[in-house]
This record gives C-alpha cells, structure tokens and sequence, in this order.
C-alpha cells in the first residue's frame, strides 16, 4: 500500500531516548495524583516499564511487559534478537517507504499476514495519525539501541511477564528469559502468531486481574462447536488489474450476492467479507460442504473462480465475529485450495461418514500457525 505518512520536518525524539520517557511516567502519574500505580509496557514500551519499575519500585505496584525483549538486536552473549545487519535495513526500508504491508505484518507491528483489508486499513489510518514518518524511523533507531539486561536484577516489584507463543516480534524464548532475571518473576505464555493480544483481551484481562488482586474472574461461557467455511475468489488482484476498479467492483457486487443467496439457502450464517471472500459458520458440516459447492457453481456462471476450505473445531463468539484456532485452520484449509477447490479437513470428512458425499485424498499437509500434519480431503 505504500507509504501512508505525509512529508515532515524530518522530527526526531529527544537524544536521551529511553532513560527520559520514564520521567514521562512519573509526571502523568503526578498530575494524576497517582502515589502508586501497575505499570503495564507494550514492546518497546516494556523496556521502558522495566526502567521505571527499577528506579521507583515505591510508586510501582506491579510490572506488567507484554511481548518484551531485553534487547532486540543479537550479540555473542544474548543470541536471541536480528542482526545489526537486519535492523539497519529495516530502518532503511521504513526511512525510504514509510509503512508497509510488511511493516505492519513482519518485523514491527507483527500483525497477522492474514488480516482482513478493513483491519489493514484501520491500521494504516492508525499509525498515519499516531506518528510522522521520521518519527516512526527514530522509534526503530531507539529500539536497536535498547538493552536492560543490567538493570533486571534490580527490579524488586511483582512482575507478570506476557508473550504469544509464535510472536514475529518479541522472541518466546527471549521473553521467558527476561522473566528468568528479575527476582520472582512469573511468565505466562499465550497461543498465536501476532505481536498483539488480538483475539484474546479477555483472557489476558483475567490474568492480569489474578496476579493484581489475587482472584481471577471467569470468562462469560463463549465457546461453540461450529463448522467454519472460507471462501475467496481465485486471483483477484489480477483481474482487477485487468478489468479496472469499476467493472471489477459490479462483478464484485454480483459475486457478493450470489453467495449470499447460498448462503441463506443452506442457512450459513455469515460472519464477514473479507475483501473478495466470505466467512461463514454452519451448525453441521453437510450444508456447509454443499454451500461450498453450490458457491463454486454459481460464481462459475459469472466468470469467477473460486476455493473454499471447511474445519470444524470450538470456535470463541467474539461479538459479530468469530475466533479461535478452529478458524485460523479452516482458513489455512482454504489456502491449500486450487481453483474451483472445496477441501476439507478430515475432521470434517469423518463427520460427515455416511451423508453420500464424495471425497478425495489431497495429501497432507502443514498448516501455517496449525500444530501437527493435517490430512485434507478434496470434495468431488
């Protein structure tokens, strides 16, 4: 998407970096009237928590870093970080685009490869309002120079250190042994793939409520067991190119419809667009393998090619959307598709026993994000 800030005067933040933001700290809370208050940092934001936890453990209630590194640029003694090399190039990518797609999905943000465009979106708009581009470059320069291994012995205050397991930014191995060094420390470990607590706010609320008042807060039951289906057109980004935006979105808008009109016949219920896709949820998988087909067949006299994949697993209500790692494999299901696919999981093709519906082996298969191999099934 390109660089998404507009020119500035080339700003930078104050040359004494980290050690003065902990002031910052100190005078909201003193305009707060704040004696003592837990402090929670995000990324960067972390190494900064950790300095003023150590240097004013008295206003310190609790230390709370989430996705936090001691330091984020490898060296022979700490193997965990990139490389001097890969970091200078990132700030060069950053200083010479601005934010990218791979900025917010790689090695800064680490937001989910596979975020629908509207959230994309949103964040660009974010991160356009929150920084200029020159200041984003000095963040990134702040943090290669971070280090705070030294001062972690000295942290003498509760401390509840969070990460997700398969964070791109913040190392598990490199978060657990920020807890290892500072004196009793507990860890806590979230499932994932992103920098973020998407997903799973209320259960790290809870945790955090835990260790802060010692009793913890059951979740609202919000689990369902549900058969998630995904579909999505088959290159649309080239024919866009090809046909323009105008004819493109009619086509669009004609898709959209099509797949709704199955959707309501085989009573799926949809969850979300995602750009020139849909997610959708059944309450068995039969209806959801013949909507997926019925799907392929009516786009098919538009001239539009699809794939669709289909797991059933617990899936997490999330207001109007749906979450858990049920979703994340039907939508890896959908990815191993070819055009005018329908695979399935073989949970699915186990459940379905019986229902005179035919499949075909396609192999196995890794998943992205998904543990273990995964046995998919093609729908004839």
């Amino acid at each position: 998407m390109g660089l998404l800030g507009r020119a500035d005067k080339g700003h930078r933040l104050p040359t004494s970096r980290l050690r003065s933001h902990r002031y910052d700290i100190r005078a909201v809370m003193d305009d707060a009237r704040s004696k003592q208050a837990a402090i929670l940092g995000f990324s960067e934001g972390g190494s900064m928590a950790c300095l003023f936890a150590a240097t004013y453990p008295q206003r310190t209630r609790a230390l709370i870093p989430w996705g936090v590194q001691a330091r984020w640029i490898r060296t022979d003694d700490y193997p965990l970080g990139i490389t001097k090399e890969e970091s200078d190039k990132q700030i060069n990518e950053l200083a010479e685009n601005g934010v990218t797609i791979d900025y917010l999905t790689g090695w800064s943000a680490g937001i989910p490869k596979d975020t629908d465009t509207a959230t994309l979106e949103w964040l660009f708009r974010y991160f356009h309002a929150g920084a200029s581009p020159s200041s984003l470059v000095a963040l990134e320069e702040t943090g290669a120079q971070i280090d705070i291994r030294g001062i972690l012995p000295t942290i003498r205050v509760p401390t509840l250190v969070m990460n997700r397991t398969r964070d791109p930014v913040a190392n598990l191995a490199a978060a657990r042994d920020l807890a290892t060094k500072i004196p009793g420390a507990r860890f806590v470990e979230f499932p994932g793939d992103t920098h973020s607590m998407i997903g799973i706010a209320e259960k790290v609320a809870a945790e955090m409520e835990e260790f802060l008042t010692g009793v913890k807060t059951q979740a609202p039951h919000n689990r369902v067991l549900a058969t998630i289906l995904f579909v999505d057109i088959v290159d649309s980004t080239g024919r866009l190119s090809k046909m323009g935006s105008v004819r493109w979105r009619e086509l669009l808008e004609r898709h959209d419809d099509l797949v709704r009109k199955e959707l309501h016949e085989f009573q799926g219920k949809e969850v979300k667009t995602t750009g020139d896709g849909f997610l959708a949820t059944f309450d068995g998988p039969t209806r959801a393998i013949q909507c997926a087909r019925s799907i392929r067949d009516s786009v098919r006299e538009i001239g539009i090619e699809i794939r669709a994949g289909i797991h059933t697993g617990e899936c997490e209500l999330l207001d109007d959307d749906v979450g858990g790692i049920a979703v994340h494999t039907a939508s890896r299901v959908a990815s191993k598709a070819k055009a005018n696919e329908v695979l399935v999981s073989n949970t699915v093709r186990d459940l379905v026993a019986g229902a005179s519906l035919g499949f075909e082996d396609a192999g196995t298969h890794t998943l992205k994000g998904v543990d273990g191999k995964w046995h998919l099934f093609r729908v004839l």
